[in-house]
Parts: structure tokens; C-alpha cells; sequence
């Protein structure tokens, strides 16, 4: 019996790791699940010893969390009041906007990854920003975001152009689901065509600017004196 616990939840691992995309995530879904199989066994031994694990593991979870991303970035941090108002203050500028929540694994593991693509990719044409639709919840109202423990739509990711919402990733099907979408570096340049849009934005950004462009990746130390990225909390 407990080898085929065992072998159940192996596959449940190896499905739930077909959507991961780094290695802190295997690692993490591994161990999630063997708390798992440790939790039934117990039971199954002594239900005061699974009583006990469980407790520990619940202990553990709400004590224990996994450290927010602090790397360089070049984003900007909007709120409830400031989200609308930047993205009408220039309608030539294109915005991607990360709609996350601090306790969403997927959005802990998405973060750095939005953080490299804003440093390569930001132009005087092309921003990313990000919003705490968590802490903010009137935002993921608005934007038709889900904040639901089980929701799939975290993170979500939206292109306004013009200050309009062009495309979203993940799509919303007819029946209100989230699309499954891997939210990869590489999908996420050949789905928002951020080559295209980056090259576009340089064009049009050109009579605006004094002087000639730096390559993106030196912009995010260029746009403070002390070399960090704007943000707005």
C-alpha cells in the first residue's frame, strides 16, 4: 500500500513539473509532495504522529517563507492611485504590466525573469511595471485579475498600448479559466514580440530623445544618480 502512495504521488511530481521553470521550482515541488507522502504514512503508522507532522508542516509554512526576489530590475512599482494615471500620462509609451501577489509561488519564481526582460528590453518607449493585485484588490477587480487561492491567473501579464489592454497572457477562455501558459523568458519575448516592440519603441522615441540611446541593459543603472531602478510603492 505504501508503495503505491508512493507512486501516485511521483506522478502527480512529475506532472506538476511539466509547468515549472526553474530549478528552485522542481526542487520545491518535490518537497512539497514528499511532506505529503511523509503526512499519509504517518497516519497510517500512529494518527498522533501524523497529528504532530502536520502541525510542524503547517508551523513551518507560515513561518518559513520563501524570500521575495531583491535583485536589479528596471520596473516600475504602481499602486491602486498611480496605475491608471501612468499609463494614460503617455499614450505613445507601451507598457507591460505584471499583476502578481506576494504569496503566489508562481509570481516569487516569474519575478526574476520579469526583472532580466525590464533590463534588456525598457526603452523610452517600452516600461514594465508591476502591481500587488493582493495587496491591491480593487486593481485585480478592474483588470479582471483573480486573487482566489486556486486561481490560475497569477501572475498575469498585460500589454497596453495607447494606455489600452492590446493582450494578455494567460488568456481567459469563455467559461472564465485561465489558458495554461508557461511563463518562461522565451515565451513571453515571442508572445508580447518584445524584439519587435523594442525596436518599434526605439523609432518612435527617437525625436524625444537629447542625445543617442544606451544599449537597454546600462539604461537600468542610468536612470537614478545612485544606479537603482524607479519605483513606485
Amino acid at each position: 500500500r505504501e508503495v503505491e502512495i508512493l507512486m501516485f504521488l511521483s506522478a502527480i511530481v512529475m506532472m506538476k513539473n511539466r509547468r515549472s521553470i526553474t530549478v528552485e521550482q522542481h526542487i520545491g515541488n518535490i518537497f512539497m509532495f514528499s511532506k505529503v507522502a511523509n503526512a499519509i504514512l504517518f497516519f497510517r503508522l500512529d494518527i498522533r504522529m501524523g497529528l504532530l507532522y502536520l502541525t510542524l508542516c503547517i508551523v513551518f509554512l507560515m513561518t518559513c517563507k520563501p524570500p521575495l526576489y531583491m535583485g536589479p530590475e528596471y520596473i516600475k512599482y504602481f499602486s491602486d492611485k498611480t496605475i491608471d494615471e501612468e499609463l494614460e500620462r503617455d499614450k505613445r509609451v507601451t507598457w507591460i504590466v505584471e499583476f502578481f501577489a506576494n504569496w503566489s509561488s508562481e509570481c516569487q519564481s516569474f519575478a526574476p525573469i520579469f526583472a532580466d526582460l525590464s533590463l534588456k528590453y525598457n526603452c523610452l518607449g517600452l516600461h514594465f511595471g508591476k502591481v500587488d493585485v493582493g495587496r491591491y484588490t480593487d486593481v485585480s477587480t478592474r483588470y479582471k485579475v483573480s486573487t482566489s487561492p486556486l486561481t490560475k491567473q497569477l501572475p498575469t501579464l498585460i500589454l497596453f498600448q495607447g494606455g489600452t489592454e492590446t493582450m494578455r497572457r494567460p488568456q481567459i477562455d469563455k467559461k472564465g479559466r485561465a489558458v495554461s501558459w508557461t511563463f518562461s523568458e522565451e515565451n513571453v519575448i515571442r508572445e508580447f514580440n518584445l524584439n519587435e516592440l523594442y525596436q518599434k519603441a526605439k523609432k518612435q522615441s527617437k525625436p524625444r530623445e537629447e542625445g543617442p540611446e544606451e544599449p537597454p541593459g546600462l539604461q537600468a543603472a542610468a536612470g537614478h544618480p545612485d544606479g537603482e531602478p524607479k519605483k513606485d510603492k
